[in-house]
């Protein structure tokens, strides 16, 4: 399914800043179908001068009208005069008469939406960017509770600033907290002083978890909030707004171990401030985890630097005991041990910089690749090494043994292949959705044709690629000279493991 980006654009009358607006919206169309308890649908104008829906949300409120999405298709005729009447007279159209659906009596109101220009001024597009519809179910009328009355209300109050560009907000967060609070969470409206009007069951009882024993209707809810915080060394600046309904911000308080988000929308009415919504969540639970998560994060990395501390201090007491070595093939071992050990704390390194357990090979590549320098030098070897393409990242479980075989493909390359000359070592990362290929080109003496090393190098390389990373590799001379060495790696391997 395409996404709405694409689906707008597509429909050639809209601009990007005519999605982004439409994005917020749609951010908070579950939010409208809860508070409407009813289907929620945007349609946006195409050059044939139809309308092509964009999203749908359903209420989790009410039982939903339609079953099957209206994503992707063209507006039904039943619906067309009124959406267009809505998104030419930039005036919310609401149906005469019962409109039916599949023998199903419902109520259609067309809201246009009007996009704002800017958050500071009060100028609006000069015409809808979309038209909302709310589809709502008649066959289940009954006499409404209290709760839903206000939360209707509270559905019409949005509605209509949607039609006046107040709503999305510009000022809003750009993106929801993990838990952020929904309708049914927990509903607090309050009058322009601040003054709780009415406070849902569930927003109730998140207060009462925090130690307010009273009704929250009647009162104040800063002086509540304020109550609840008294001795709290830290208190977050934006709560003040947030309690007020001043501000469309987000924000959690926290006291006697429960942790409650805010998010306060404010109700305009042609600009001016008459009210507020506050939703509310008890996201104790989810505070803990994100705490939690955290707290292993930390200790991961600090876990990954000191391996890495570790590798560093064994690479540095081999490569003393290489040079206290007599033996030209001890130090030899020793040196390529130090190196391989080297390799290792680099990927290490990398994981103690960053939250995930992903890495970033390219990163540890260019740093492996530093590797070549040391050992040309030691073997009067002059080399150019080159890489080009993108490895991408990589599970940490793969790239140790990938960071491992091409230390050592480097290595024997520029020690047999260009030992005593001058030349070149290339490696070439091709990337593509199932397979992560490597090219390691040098421009040496060249293998004899079907006949590869059987040295302790060779075996850790199979072992590695064919055992750990289940790919394989490939051994050949090139025409002319030099050898390629040939890596393939399933990528669908690497997720599953």
């Amino acid at each position: 399914m395409s996404t709405l980006s694409d689906l707008v654009l597509a429909q050639g009358r809209s601009t990007a800043e005519d999605v982004d607006w439409l994005h917020m919206l749609v951010a908070d169309g579950q939010l409208l179908a809860d508070l409407a308890f009813a289907d929620i649908v945007v349609w946006v104008p195409n050059e044939s001068g139809s309308f092509v829906a964009v999203a749908h949300a359903r209420p989790s409120s009410a039982a939903t009208l339609f079953y099957r999405d209206f994503v992707g298709q063209n507006i039904k005729v039943e619906w067309r005069q009124q959406v267009t009447e809505a998104f030419e007279t930039a005036k919310i159209v609401d149906t005469t008469a019962p409109d039916w659906y599949e023998e199903t009596p419902t109520r259609v109101r067309a809201i246009p939406v009007l996009r704002r220009l800017s958050s500071a001024g009060a100028q609006v597009a000069e015409v809808p960017v979309a038209v909302l519809t709310r589809h709502t179910n008649l066959s289940e009328a009954r006499t409404p509770s209290r709760q839903e009355i206000t939360f209707n209300d509270c559905a019409n109050d949005l509605f209509d600033m949607i039609a006046s560009g107040d709503f999305p907000d510009l000022g809003a967060p750009t993106g929801p907290r993990r838990g952020a609070p929904r309708a049914s969470d927990g509903l607090i409206r309050l009058d322009a002083d601040g003054i709780t009007t009415f406070a849902s069951p569930n927003a109730l009882s998140a207060f009462n978890r925090m130690g307010f024993a009273d009704e929250l209707e009647g009162e104040s809810l800063a002086e509540v909030t304020t109550g609840l915080l008294t001795g709290m060394a830290v208190v977050d600046e934006s709560l003040p707004l947030v309690v007020t309904g001043r501000a469309p911000w987000r924000t959690d308080i926290e006291a006697r171990g429960v942790t409650v988000s805010l998010r306060a929308i404010p109700i305009r009415n042609r600009g001016q401030r008459t009210g507020a919504i506050v939703l509310s969540r008890d996201v104790t639970e989810l505070r803990h985890q994100e705490r939690e998560l955290i707290t292993k994060d930390a200790t991961i990395r600090e876990i990954h630097h000191r391996v890495k501390n570790n590798l560093q201090t064994v690479a540095s007491l081999l490569r003393i005991q290489a040079r206290r070595t007599h033996s030209d093939t001890a130090r030899e071992a020793l040196t390529q041990a130090m190196r391989r050990v080297a390799a290792i704390a680099v990927v290490h390194d990398t994981l103690s910089e960053g939250l995930s357990q992903i890495v970033d090979f390219d990163a540890v590549f260019e740093r492996v690749l530093l590797l070549t320098v040391e050992v040309a030098s030691a073997h009067n070897t002059t080399v150019h090494p080159k890489s080009s393409g993108s490895f991408g990242t990589l599970p940490s479980a793969y790239a140790t043994p990938l960071a491992l075989v091409l230390t050592e493909l480097v290595t024997n390359a520029v020690e047999h292949g260009l030992a005593g000359r001058e030349g070149e070592v290339s490696i070439e990362a091709h990337r593509s959705s199932e397979t992560l290929t490597v090219l390691v080109r040098d421009t040496g003496a060249g293998l004899p044709e079907g006949k590869v090393g059987s040295g302790l190098g060779t075996q850790i390389v199979r072992t590695l690629i064919q055992g750990e990373l289940g790919g394989t590799i490939d051994w050949h001379t090139m025409m002319g000279s030099g050898t390629e060495v040939t890596i393939e790696i399933p990528l669908r391997f690497m997720q599953e493991g």
